[in-house]
């Protein structure tokens, strides 16, 4: 029997597959260990020495989280890759999972080396099971299955539940234990979703067993060839860096890989244009998810400044006591997944509406109108850093106002773009344009790390202008792709040319609600 029909006829799981139990569970302690351990990145690498941290510039601690957050991302691409062509999706998040384990060990170790060891492991690991488990929730269902919006809706709520209980945990264990009692605390979590991931496998029916497209016994043995002798390299790197054999500048090596991450995107949807052979309609339509790539990187440079600047804001520039309780820095980043939760249905509805009265904003309109929204989030900023500036701890409500609009601006752009990536591209291309498209997440949170190392809570007086000039850049960016977006709006409804469809299968619907990237 087809183990296809055999998932699509299963209901187990609050009317879901079961197998998508597995990947829920699995996902969201994923999640909680991530988010968990990259809340106290900046913070552990700018604390002093007496308290625990490796004292750290604010340049060069932002500019190392926008290396390691943007390389997460990045690592998705060979990460998709090794499963749809020698691992196949089980096994690529199972082995992702537990490297995500060991990094998370090793950084709970009390020990510069095994800081930047365990950041390289976790980076690896999220690479490997990132892509694959979120493409396995898509391959539960069958094209026709109505359950898959639904399911999804499912899945991401999971995703926030993590991360708030990553935030909250790790958070708790900084403040009263110190910062590798948190670290620890992730490796936990991951470990949780490792058991559960075993012990109910059997509930994906095959979905991911095997991989799609694999490569023939001499290609694959190339291929591990060539991926051990690049681990090989970065270990010998690694320890060559940490020996102080060779000199690393974070900051300016966050300046490099922005540019070589913005140059290979923009390679990559050139090569598109040219080797493609597209037909005219779909140059329009990449032509119009060109903007909305644009949006999002900006986005995300902003958005992203949640684990760095807003981070250090909070710990060193906020009044965080309510009463006799100090809340712990890494609780404000929770905000955001409390606000998506409890907006998403609103949004949801919104779309519905606006649809059901023949007003369907394109998706240019939609990413622009995210990105100024985000924008404004930094007039807050600018007030709030002014109140800084005179020698005053700031109410933590400005940034409740913050992470709230925030909030609103992500629920405008981000699952719409997913949903725009998946609609305006070619069948035949939708991996490889979802693949572009997550370079935007890897340029923008290297630009975030870049622009962070501006934002020093020990000089206070030069944040005010850095944060109204981020203000203008991004609603000057938005306004101009608001404008352009004008022009696209009619490529965007181009039929698709015949033996394509309109992706039944899109990742993500932009009337879902949305979790954490």
């Amino acid at each position: 029997m087809d183990p296809t029909k055999i998932v699509d006829k299963d209901a187990s799981f609050f009317g879901q597959p079961g197998g998508l139990q597995t990947l829920f569970f699995t996902e969201m302690w994923e999640r909680m260990s991530y988010y968990g351990m990259r809340a106290l990145l900046v913070l552990f690498m700018t604390a002093s020495l007496q308290e625990g941290g490796i004292a750290f510039t604010v340049a060069s601690a932002t500019a190392i989280y926008g290396l390691y957050t943007g390389a997460v991302y990045f690592m998705g691409l060979p990460g998709g890759w090794i499963a749809d062509r020698l691992l196949g999706g089980q096994r690529a998040t199972w082995y992702g999972g537990i490297i995500i384990m060991l990094g998370h060990i090793v950084l709970a170790i009390p020990s510069k080396a095994g800081f930047f060891i365990g950041m390289i492991l976790v980076v690896l690991g999220t690479g490997l099971l990132k892509p694959n488990i979120t493409a396995m929730v898509g391959q539960l269902y069958s094209s026709d299955d109505d359950r898959r919006d639904g399911g999804y809706t499912l899945y991401y709520m999971g995703i926030n539940i993590g991360s708030i209980i990553g935030y909250i945990v790790t958070g708790y264990l900084m403040e009263n234990a110190g910062y590798h009692w948190g670290f620890g605390a992730a490796a936990v979590g991951m470990a949780f979703g490792l058991i559960q991931y075993r012990l109910t496998l059997p509930k994906l029916k095959g979905v991911g067993e095997k991989p799609p497209k694999p490569l023939g016994p001499k290609a694959a043995k190339r291929s591990w060839g060539i991926i051990w002798f690049l681990l090989a390299s970065l270990a010998v790197y690694t320890f060559l860096a940490l020996n102080g054999d060779v000199s690393i500048n974070p900051v300016a090596a966050a300046e490099s890989v922005s540019i070589i991450f913005t140059a290979i995107f923009f390679l990559f949807y050139l090569s598109v244009f040219i080797f493609g052979k597209l037909t005219r309609d779909e140059m329009k339509r990449l032509g119009a998810l060109f903007l909305v790539c644009i949006a999002s990187t900006m986005f995300w440079a902003g958005f992203e400044q949640a684990g760095s600047s807003f981070n250090l804001f909070a710990r060193d520039l906020t009044d965080r006591m309510v009463g006799d309780f100090e809340i712990p820095t890494t609780w404000f980043q929770s905000l955001n997944s409390f606000f998506l939760v409890a907006l998403s249905p609103f949004f949801a509805a919104l779309w519905i509406n606006l649809s059901k009265r023949m007003i369907n904003p394109s998706y240019g309109f939609k990413s622009a109108i995210g990105l100024i929204i985000m924008a404004t989030g930094f007039v807050v900023m600018f007030f709030a850093s002014q109140a800084a500036a005179s020698g005053m701890k700031v109410a933590p409500y400005w940034l409740v106002a913050v992470y709230f609009i925030h909030t609103v601006g992500e629920l405008c752009l981000s699952p719409v773009a997913l949903s725009a990536v998946s609609k305006l591209s070619p069948k035949r291309m939708a991996g490889q344009m979802m693949g572009i498209f997550v370079l935007t997440y890897s340029i923008g949170n290297v630009v975030a790390g870049r622009i962070a190392g501006g934002l020093n809570p020990d000089d206070p007086q030069a944040m005010p202008e850095l944060y109204w000039t981020i203000f203008l850049f991004g609603v000057s960016v938005g306004a101009v792709v608001f404008v352009l977006a004008l022009f696209t709006r009619k490529w965007e409804k181009l039929a698709p040319d015949d033996g394509e469809d309109e992706h039944p299968g899109a990742v993500i619907d932009a009337n879902e609600p949305v979790g954490k990237p």
